[in-house]
């Protein structure tokens, strides 16, 4: 591999089979693409066991745009979200909700809490206004593993629809949603699917996307008039990411191969045990406990060391071939590191490696966490937008 490792929570590193893909233009009219298109919505509901129940209707852009369809959509608009936040991607759904005029209300935790499934259920029984509840099930802004089932219990006990942004854990951690249940599950591409960026989808109750008809803020982001298009046609309404579309369909077989969500799972817990263990070693502080932990994006603490810059720690790695995601979306000062992608424990032992040869080159040597009033030169991750 001549690429740079990528340690991000995708965009990231993919296998060259995936990236042979990319290499065949499709018409986008054409038979062949339509039937790309109904195998690939296919396989994606099987991933989940969602065939009988629910429809996979992809959305061309980030994982971002899949989540405002969905909540654009299915909420209606005289509805009500309740949006369980402690991290950048939850409050990206409380201002996705603000921009398209839904009513919502926000439950917060700190970034190394979860939701308390009892104090959910509570704020259900107070607002009978709720229509909704929007989850994240792993906030990778931390990595931390939020406690979908006991979510998804309180939220049904209650007669109320869930929307959950699995944008990071949809293909490698387990993801029913007929028996959580959930209204609907947004994923994209390029996460732990390991195919490229392009577009997203929901994987939506058939009953609810139905019902839908004219709730759409948006002609792009309507995703019942996008499903019902599909439906009736085989097309996309408007130009769809052709490559994109390829490239998910061979790693989906890539994914199948390998043993499908438990084995990529396990596979991604490997390296997460691995570069946990290793930063440990070294010196470094995780921001989570290991209960919270996902398997997906570890994130560290700021050595206090005045020698340390983030900048040029993400350049000394980057001269070794490794990528980390540059920037921090955390209140204290922290950094990331990612275990997924077409990655595996060599791939981890090699960037402790790399960021020992780092803090070596950098002369950081303390490195102990800086906290809220460390010095100035430990905090200079730029904050990334949420």
């Amino acid at each position: 591999m001549t690429d740079p490792i990528l340690l991000t929570p995708g965009p990231l590193t993919t296998a060259a089979e995936t990236r042979q893909a990319l290499l065949h233009d499709w018409g986008s009219w054409d038979g062949d693409f339509r039937a790309l298109t109904a195998r690939v919505r296919a396989r994606l509901l099987d991933i989940v066991g969602a065939a009988g129940t629910h429809a996979c209707v992809p959305i061309q852009g980030s994982g971002t745009y899949a989540v405002e369809a969905a909540l654009g959509t299915l909420v209606p608009r005289g509805g009500k979200v309740l949006v369980l936040s402690n991290g950048a991607y939850g409050r990206r759904m409380v201002r996705t909700c603000a921009v398209i005029g839904r009513a919502h209300a926000v439950y917060e935790t700190p970034e190394d809490a979860p939701p308390d499934p009892a104090a959910v259920a509570a704020r259900l029984r107070a607002d009978p206004a709720i229509t909704h509840v929007g989850a994240i099930h792993c906030e990778t802004g931390t990595g931390l593993l939020n406690p979908l089932a006991a979510i998804a219990a309180a939220v049904a006990g209650a007669g109320r629809a869930l929307i959950v942004d699995a944008m990071s854990t949809f293909g490698s951690l387990p993801l029913d949603p007929v028996r959580l249940p959930a209204q609907a599950v947004v994923a994209s591409a390029n996460k732990a699917l390991e195919g490229v960026p392009g577009f997203g989808f929901v994987i939506a109750e058939r009953g609810a996307l139905a019902a839908a008809a004219g709730n759409a803020h948006s002609l792009s982001l309507d995703l019942h008039d996008q499903w019902a298009y599909m439906e009736r046609s085989g097309q996309w309404r408007f130009t769809p990411p052709t490559h994109v579309v390829a490239a998910l369909d061979r790693a989906l077989d890539l994914h199948a191969a390998e043993g499908g969500t438990a084995a990529r799972g396990a596979r991604y817990a490997r390296n997460c045990a691995v570069l946990v263990e290793g930063m440990r070693r070294l010196g470094f502080t995780t921001f989570l406990p290991d209960a919270l932990q996902a398997p997906v994006i570890v994130t560290f603490h700021t050595p206090r060391d005045p020698a340390y810059r983030f900048d040029a720690f993400y350049d000394a790695l980057k001269r070794r071939g490794y990528i980390i995601y540059p920037g921090k979306t955390t209140d204290l000062d922290t950094f990331r590191i990612g275990c997924i992608g077409a990655l595996d424990e060599g791939h981890m032992h090699g960037v402790v490696a790399a960021v020992a040869a780092a803090l070596a080159e950098l002369g950081v040597t303390d490195l102990t966490p800086a906290g809220p009033g460390g010095p100035e030169a430990a905090r200079t991750a730029p904050a990334m937008p949420s």
